[in-house]
């Protein structure tokens, strides 16, 4: 079977790779092919696009580019048309994807979506969409399944992914001494720093985290490299500073950090799996403008998947003209020093973990999808 797989970020690179093997494992025939990463296509996948050139967020960025993203729009589904796929798997991204759906669904395919939008966070309006193009919905939060049965629509969960990446991380057992030998870093604790895997995060976000390197002289900082980055987009920011990059070791790094600091998304929910207490930080373009507007639409009282899983706040979210210096220093402070903060925070991971579920969500994924597809296709 034919499949047609569309991830837009780092993170949908990741599950997608993970959701490739396990479609490998259950179809032996799969000829799988889409636009994503570095990781899908280790897994197998042939990518017509990379996610570094498709990556865009931001209200006001968005508006900028859309030229760009309806050309990208244009070229993905002629792609699709060309290629004639059995199924069009569509991971998170809902601004691209959702429009890739309505024309998959219109030439007559069957569209499975992985990893649901949040809808549940800002534009519910969608689920019609959702209803009208999406065959099936896989969903990786239990609190989705309650969302969309409210709009009489029955989705699929199975687990969280993030569990199974966490589960088969190399290195698991490596000690601190072991981790700083391998990479030449010195004998001091660490802060980890994880500012997205797109060129507008490292411009808003970044410069706030990188302040904090001179109120914790007895701590190292270090940067977890996203993927589609280089040394060369980090150094406008770095400025002489001691601060070290490392590419590929992301959960390496957090499991020796003493704390923190992650860019909202899927990294928050990584890290507290790793019960690694943080502080997320999220910035873009407009400010106050910017923050009104996210207040204005957005749905939940939360933005990090920590917060919004548990049901109340574990970790401190610093949005917009909140993400100060002053304000990341007193939070950085308290998950380093508070030894009841510390635990605090670790105790309402461990409920988080329990409710995500045990590890195999990615084999059970794609079991459900070939199943799917052979009922639908028949």
């Amino acid at each position: 079977m034919r499949y047609y797989i569309i991830a837009g970020e780092a993170s949908g690179d990741l599950h997608a790779s993970n959701l490739i093997r396990g479609l490998r494992a259950e179809d032996p025939e799969a000829d799988i092919r889409g636009w994503g990463g570095d990781l899908m296509r280790e897994a197998g996948a042939e990518i017509v696009r990379h996610y570094k050139d498709t990556a865009i967020m931001g209200f006001l960025t968005v508006l900028k580019n859309l030229g760009k993203i309806k050309a990208n729009i244009r070229l993905c589904c002629e792609d699709i048309r060309s290629w004639k796929p059995d199924v069009v798997i569509l991971v998170d991204y809902a601004g691209f994807n959702l429009r890739i759906a309505r024309f998959a669904k219109g030439i007559g395919l069957k569209v499975f979506y992985y990893i649901s939008p949040k809808l549940w966070a800002w534009n519910t309006g969608r689920v019609k969409k959702i209803k009208r193009y999406v065959d099936r919905m896989y969903t990786i939060f239990p609190f989705e399944t309650d969302f969309y049965g409210r709009y009489h629509y029955t989705v699929e969960y199975g687990g969280n992914p993030l569990v199974d990446a966490i589960d088969a991380r190399p290195y698991r057992e490596e000690t601190f001494a072991g981790f700083i030998k391998a990479n030449d870093l010195p004998d001091k604790p660490i802060i980890a720093l994880l500012a997205g895997s797109r060129s507008q995060e490292l411009r808003y976000v970044l410069p706030a985290m990188l302040r904090m390197v001179d109120h914790f002289p007895d701590y190292q900082f270090v940067i977890a490299g996203a993927p589609s980055m280089s040394d060369a987009d980090y150094a406008p920011y770095l400025k002489g500073r001691e601060v070290r990059i490392l590419y590929g070791q992301t959960y390496r790094l957090l499991s020796q950090a003493k704390a923190a600091l992650v860019t909202s998304g899927t990294a928050t929910l990584e890290t507290a799996l790793l019960r690694i207490p943080q502080v997320v930080c999220y910035n873009g373009e407009g400010g106050r403008l910017s923050y009104y507007l996210f207040k204005t639409f957005v749905k939940v009282d939360y933005i990090s998947l920590v917060n919004l899983i548990f049901g109340g706040e574990v970790v401190k979210e610093l949005m917009m003209h909140r993400l100060t210096e002053r304000n990341i220093l007193n939070e950085l402070s308290r998950i380093l020093y508070s030894e009841r903060d510390r635990e605090k925070m670790l105790r309402n991971y461990d409920e988080v973990i329990r409710r995500l579920g045990q590890p195999g969500a990615s084999a059970r994924f794609a079991k459900m999808m070939v199943r799917d597809a052979k009922n639908l296709i028949g």
